[in-house]
């Protein structure tokens, strides 16, 4: 068995500090959780979370978050459920679906897969059969464990080859993918991945598909937000089926959805249920409408736009305190930095930076067997940070790396730029 370590009990605020009403009832039920939910909330407005994958959603979904329909069992889909009582859960489902086709130009949307990787394992049990061949991108240049990692289904239950990125450039090979396109003749090729700073080539991956007949599935659970804001191209037009998660850039809860052509709408549906799930968690559809609705306001656009404007800020700022950048920029959310020019590896840098408050992930290279370090910008997007404190960022990075400043003044510092900045005022 692993082995627990134990976990001091978080402290608990006094009576008199500002606390939700629902967060009193849960101190008063059971102190200790309700002690550590506040102490979550503590850090993540004292510390940077620059983690690529995450963000803040907004005080309307953490309610639909924690509403009654966290209670209600609905197996199957609108119209035609396994359970009773399903009116609200059908509204609430019937909207999200709407508003998630309209929000993205899709023919069907299903809203109800878990998580992103939920979403891909069920466009594969759609599309594919044990055995299949799939091209993706290999596990070493930013493909996701749902490409086939060895540890995951998608490695165990279909054959899959790597492509990769101009050791150069650090951009998509194009040619190698045509090549083993052509070599491997696979089922479906997959587009995405989770470190990939520039946006795919959809129209030229669909030509590449179209070619050797395979499906297209573009995994586009990082850039699903800025495609949202308009502030990045859309896979739909091009994809046969398009599998993305609805938090990151989204700020949507944490879950999945799938999007493809009517067509493949009911194999998709069978595939979400009841093959590789069982009843929707009807609560998080809800938050998924909520945040459907906000991603379509003109606020939304500006938001996506100034992520990526963010990103090319922290990417050029970086550069300057002398970490090397992937393919010199971005075009995404997201920033990938090898800190090997100060003389450490990712793991380390990782390290320093998480104990000065500053948030992140390590990741692959495209060369070499080095690690980089992973990081986005859709969380302090959301607090309203600006340009100038991507600067700000990329400074507090180079000190803590180099170990110019000691700890506790690097801490005071992201201290004091992320309460200048809470993700939930007021």
């Amino acid at each position: 068995m692993p082995v627990t370590t134990p976990v001091a009990p978080a402290t608990v605020p006094p009576p008199d500090t500002a606390v939700p009403q629902d967060f009193r009832a849960l101190l008063r039920q059971d102190p200790e959780i309700g002690g550590i939910l506040l102490a979550e909330a503590g850090r993540q407005a004292t510390t940077l979370q620059l983690i690529a994958a995450e963000n803040f959603t907004s005080p309307a979904v953490l309610a639909a978050l924690g509403s009654p329909l966290a209670n209600k069992y609905a197996e199957g889909y609108p119209g035609a459920r396994h359970h009773g009582g399903c009116e609200q859960a059908d509204a609430a489902e019937g909207l999200a679906v709407r508003r998630a086709m309209e929000l993205f130009g899709a023919e069907h949307a299903n809203v109800q897969p878990h998580s992103g990787s939920s979403a891909v394992l069920a466009a594969y049990a759609a599309l594919l059969r044990p055995g299949d061949t799939v091209l993706a991108m290999g596990l070493p240049y930013g493909g996701h464990l749902t490409h086939g990692a060895p540890g995951n289904f998608s490695g165990r239950w279909f054959e899959f080859a790597g492509y990769g990125v101009d050791p150069d450039s650090g951009l998509i090979d194009y040619a190698q993918v045509r090549a083993l396109a052509r070599a491997r003749r696979p089922k479906a090729i997959v587009c995405g991945s989770i470190s990939y700073p520039r946006h795919p080539d959809y129209e030229l991956f669909r030509d590449i598909a179209d070619e050797v007949g395979a499906y297209l599935i573009a995994d586009a659970a990082h850039p699903m937000g800025l495609i949202a804001g308009g502030a990045a191209p859309s896979p739909v037009p091009y994809a046969d089926v398009v599998c993305a998660t609805t938090h990151k850039v989204l700020r949507g809860p944490r879950g999945g959805m799938i999007l493809c052509g009517v067509e493949l709408a009911e194999r998709i549906d069978r595939a979400v249920f009841p093959f590789t799930q069982g009843g929707a968690q009807m609560h998080t559809v809800a938050a998924k409408a909520v945040a459907f609705g906000e991603a379509a306001t003109p606020a939304y656009a500006v938001y996506a736009h100034r992520v990526v404007a963010h990103a090319r800020a922290l990417a050029a700022a970086l550069e300057a305190e002398g970490f090397e950048v992937t393919t010199g920029g971005t075009d995404t959310h997201i920033v990938v930095a090898d800190p090997g020019p100060l003389g450490v590896d990712g793991r380390t840098a990782r390290e320093r930076l998480c104990a000065a408050g500053m948030v992140l992930d390590t990741c692959a290279l495209p060369y070499g067997d080095a690690r980089g370090i992973r990081l986005g910008t859709a969380a302090v997007t959301t607090q309203g940070m600006d340009e100038d404190d991507m600067v700000r960022i990329a400074g507090l990075f180079g000190a803590a790396v180099r170990e110019e400043r000691d700890t506790g003044r690097l801490r005071a510092d992201v201290r004091a730029l992320a309460e200048r900045n809470p993700p939930y005022p007021g």
